[in-house]
């Protein structure tokens, strides 16, 4: 993994010299044709590592500078030798057994969560800031058609005491919030607070280091484990998924709200939701952020005003109907998802709240991902 991260920061550092004597940037040949030269400069590059994997890093860093001029990402960093650390095979890995064979490395012994099937593409080593190394196997599968599920048009409000409202058009389910972060900070301070205490860089610090480490995975893993069963049962039971494009990036600009909603994890949700819904041809609806879901009547239309938000229910002025607030924004949220795909071009049978499941069909050149958990010798 070391070698991987040497090469992209001697080639990220080669591409900002040359930009600011020229003004211009390095092409991808440009990067793939420092290696010769650099193998013999550094003999061990031949030894300790598959060339491919060199090649890797310079499409990667490409596609980081793409990233960065589209305005997707941020500007390319160097790499640091400490903590996450990653290294990609784009071939030759095969699965042996319980073994996943890698070249340079060899067999390494290793639990599957799950069957390994198709070809496979890609595969990615991983090291986590607490010593635990994880491989992500991208493969190439037919599928032979869309899995049975629900048909229905729901539509989702995030919040943070109530993490999900969710109406499909005639009731209401609300998700609590887990707060992840919240169950752990008692302890996630106690020793944070012995690591203070430490010497900078001595053993006992970086035995610290690990164990805060590991709670922080603990965190972590127990949020993307919830999203995950959420964000498949609303799927599962659906066909068209509305939400609102939330400026989290803004949000959490909020010093008394910004680690609840970095805790909760909106974006990953929407993220989660959105690419279970392509594998079974379904649509994730997003709605403009100002959009009024909370001051508008669901039963009129009637738009207020103004609403705090320590006002939880509220009687429309117009006709009186009585609101929960957030179930009537997930309603109004739903409503507006519909219009959108009725005035775009959609089928109306979407303002009915029909079947909207397409037909079966083979698909073929599916991607899924499969990871794996290796085993690390004491």
């Amino acid at each position: 993994m070391a070698v991987q991260d040497r090469k992209r920061n001697y080639a990220l550092n080669t591409c900002i010299q040359h930009y600011q004597e020229t003004g211009k940037s390095l092409k991808l040949a440009s990067y793939k044709g420092m290696l010769p030269q650099l193998k013999k400069e550094y003999p061990w590059l031949k030894e300790d590592c598959y060339s491919s994997v060199l090649q890797c890093v310079a499409i990667n860093l490409d596609r980081a500078y793409k990233n960065f001029f589209e305005g997707r990402a941020k500007f390319p960093n160097f790499k640091s030798k400490h903590h996450k650390q990653s290294i990609q095979y784009p071939q030759s890995v095969t699965v042996n057994g319980e073994c996943l064979k890698v070249p340079k490395i060899g067999e390494i012994k290793a639990i599957f969560h799950r069957e390994i099937t198709g070809k496979i593409k890609t595969v990615t080593i991983s090291k986590t800031s607490s010593n635990k190394y994880f491989a992500s196997i991208l493969c190439e599968t037919e599928l032979s058609g869309v899995k049975e599920s629900g048909d229905q048009v729901i539509g989702i409000d995030l919040g943070l005491k109530e993490f999900a409202i969710v109406h499909d058009g005639d009731s209401a389910t609300k998700y609590a919030n887990p707060k992840h972060l919240n169950r752990h900070h008692k302890n996630l301070a106690r020793k944070q607070k012995k690591l203070s205490r430490k010497t900078q860089g001595s053993s006992a610090r970086e035995k610290f280091r690990k164990i805060i480490a590991k709670v922080h995975e603990k965190i972590a893993n127990s949020r993307q484990d919830f999203l995950h069963k959420l964000s498949r049962k609303l799927v599962n039971e659906s066909q068209v998924i509305v939400v609102e494009n939330l400026n989290v990036k803004g949000m959490v600009k909020n010093r008394k709200l910004s680690k609840a909603i970095s805790d909760v994890g909106w974006g990953k949700f929407v993220n989660f939701i959105d690419y279970k819904l392509k594998q079974k041809n379904g649509e994730l609806v997003e709605i403009d952020r100002f959009f009024p879901s909370s001051k508008t009547c669901s039963s009129c239309g009637y738009i207020l005003d103004e609403l705090s938000l320590d006002i939880r229910e509220w009687d429309c002025p117009n006709c009186h109907a009585h609101h929960d607030r957030d179930e009537n924004a997930a309603l109004n949220i739903r409503n507006e998802g519909i219009r959108i795909l009725t005035e775009g071009g959609g089928n109306p049978v979407f303002a009915d709240g029909g079947c909207v499941r397409p037909d079966n069909r083979k698909v073929k050149g599916h991607r899924s991902v499969n990871s794996l958990i290796l085993h690390r010798p004491d």
